[in-house]
């Protein structure tokens, strides 16, 4: 591990300074390799990698003037699975008329084991929305 903290280091400073030079580019792109003064950038699609290709001179020059022996640039397109963003759960507020039922049937339901799991999936139901209020 301590062998690839410096190739880390180094890639991720090289990454910033992409995102610094090409801020709404580097959104999505991102720096795989650089080696031997060639560095390789990933894109999710051809259409950025076709409004990046045309910036390719403006982010070499700007590399070399940070400090960075970049000779070449090349692209690949690699299509990343998108990840969605949880939708928030909704959490029902059920009115005290409806608590109070709930609680009431909790409460009438014969105490045997095939209504214990009920009863206690009902108690929960009542205890959470009375905390709520």
């Amino acid at each position: 591990m301590a062998a690839l903290l410096p190739a880390i280091t180094r890639m991720a400073a090289l990454q910033q300074d992409c995102s610094a030079i090409l801020p709404a580019m580097f959104d999505a792109c991102s720096v795989i390799q650089f080696e031997a003064g060639q560095l390789v950038l990933s894109t999710p699609n051809a259409a950025l990698a076709a409004k990046l290709k045309q910036q390719l001179p403006k982010l070499q020059e700007a590399l070399l003037q940070r400090g960075w022996q970049v000779n070449a640039i090349r692209i690949k397109v690699q299509v990343r699975k998108l990840v969605e963003k949880a939708k928030p759960v909704k959490q029902l507020k059920l009115p005290p008329q409806a608590v109070s039922a709930l609680a009431s049937l909790t409460e009438a339901l014969d105490d045997s084991p095939r209504n214990q799991a009920l009863k206690d999936a009902l108690s929960a139901m009542v205890n959470r929305h009375r905390r709520a209020r």
